[in-house]
């Protein structure tokens, strides 16, 4: 009888074959370690099978001892644990998985946990403390807009930021338009469905929105600004909710008509990302080089910071005009923007569900958003943002952009502020779009804002 043959395995592991053999198998395999490596290529997002059940247990007895804390390692193991687990349930759903139903999981699931106390007290201070003051937030953002932004063609940079004004002004004005109607036929009032309604969902989130909104309405009409505050909420929310609904269901109809969407890009000119270019170009990028080049995001951050205090101009929409400069000048080496652009996809990949997760936690109240769910609000909310996206639609598609893409960037003038669009984006898949979704929030949101209060002032102080 032959004896059986030894082969190579491509680990370097020994496998004794015997399919010469009668009755033979292919190849002889053990738990140790082919089996367990089977175990740990199985993942929960981007976590390993086996080191998910076991941050599951470490967790459970940190919790249980007292011992959860808001450090960096503590968090990152629980918001990573959170946001993943939320995403993963939403991706499996049938319908909703194709409508970015992992966004909306990971945002509004641990908002819900939070209202009906099923996450510990301790776990939910730890994650309120960490998000507030470390402001991760703001480096998420700074890295997804420099390394989209380094990653774009300068052509289509250009242009794209001149013709994205177009249909987000038009998308805005009818969307005004329409949203009062509609709120005026449902019974609500023309005064309270365009100011408490309409123009919050439009006002740029809740930060830089909701709050100086409320402060403003307060002190024109000499009312309470918690009690303006509690009213302008809940539609802010709400229609975050919607444009991430809306959003994620363009991605599928992208899918099936390709021929509406640049998967990301705005113009059908040229790519404006490096995926491709980049090892050509560049050759392979070293670590040095991806740390050198997130070193580059928080440094155009600080600047932004440092332009606020000067000239009052939101930080995340300074650094943007910063990062615009830099790549349009050159400033910034080939080598480098390939570096930024693994800095962008390592963030998209690794941090969105978890800061989603974190949002849910810290920064949605689930009683607001649950108060807003009366149906003429609903009908009204979802009747603003639908015509907000559509114009962006419809006027894009004229002016020869991408109508599914200028469609999203319009629905991000509809979210949560910086929040929103991510979630947005996350749900339509297209985070290369964050730097235009940045000019719809922020910019946006400030002429909103700014441009409502004058109006209100004007017709408040008129005479009768």
């Amino acid at each position: 009888m032959p004896s059986p043959v030894p082969t190579a395995h491509p680990e370097g592991v020994a496998i004794t074959t015997t399919a010469h053999l009668p009755g033979g198998r292919a190849e002889t395999r053990r738990f140790w370690p082919q089996g367990w490596w089977r175990l740990v290529d199985i993942q929960i997002g981007i976590i390993p099978l086996p080191v998910y059940l076991i941050l599951v247990v470490l967790l459970w007895v940190l919790t249980a001892e007292g011992e959860i804390k808001a450090d960096a390692p503590t968090m990152i193991a629980v918001l990573v644990l959170g946001g993943f687990t939320c995403a993963e349930i939403g991706k499996r759903l049938p319908v909703l998985r194709q409508i970015g139903a992992g966004a909306i999981f990971a945002t509004f699931i641990p908002s819900a946990l939070v209202y009906y106390a099923l996450i510990p007290g301790p776990i939910v201070k730890a994650i309120t403390d960490f998000t507030k003051f470390t402001n991760f937030l703001y480096l998420y953002i700074a890295a997804i807009i420099v390394g989209s932004i380094l990653g774009m063609d300068r052509a289509v940079l250009i242009k794209g930021f001149l013709k994205i004004f177009v249909p987000l002004g038009l998308g805005s004005l009818a969307a005004g338009c329409v949203g009062t109607l509609v709120g005026t036929l449902l019974g609500l009032g023309t005064h309270h469905t365009f100011f408490f309604i309409v123009v919050p969902i439009m006002a740029g989130g809740v930060g830089e929105g909701a709050i100086p909104l409320s402060i403003g309405y307060g002190s024109i009409l000499g009312i309470p600004q918690g009690d303006v505050f509690a009213q302008v909420l809940p539609p802010v929310m709400l229609g975050s909710l919607t444009a991430i609904i809306l959003a994620g269901t363009l991605n599928w109809v992208g899918k099936r008509k390709p021929h509406l969407t640049g998967e990301g890009r705005l113009q059908p000119d040229t790519e404006n990302d490096m995926e491709a270019s980049t090892p050509v170009e560049t050759g392979p990028i070293d670590a040095a080089t991806v740390a050198a080049a997130g070193l580059t995001a928080v440094t155009l951050y600080l600047l932004g910071v440092m332009c606020h205090h000067l000239t009052g101009l939101p930080a995340p929409v300074a650094m943007l005009f910063l990062a615009v400069l830099a790549k349009l000048a050159s400033a910034v080496s080939p080598r480098l923007q390939a570096g930024g652009f693994i800095v962008y996809k390592f963030v998209q990949v690794g941090m969105t569900y978890p800061l989603l997760f974190a949002i849910g936690v810290s920064l949605t109240p689930w009683d607001k958003l649950v108060a807003a769910f009366t149906i003429p609000n609903l009908i009204t909310i979802v009747a603003t943002v639908v015509t907000l996206m559509a114009t962006g639609y419809v006027v894009g598609r004229r002016l020869g952009m991408y109508p599914i893409e200028t469609a999203i960037v319009n629905a991000c003038h509809s979210g949560q502020g910086g929040t929103g669009d991510v979630a947005i984006l996350t749900a339509a898949n297209r985070m290369s779009l964050m730097p235009f979704a940045q000019i719809a929030t922020r910019i946006g949101g400030a002429l909103t804002v700014t441009g409502t209060l004058v109006f209100l002032k004007w017709i408040t102080a008129a005479p009768v």
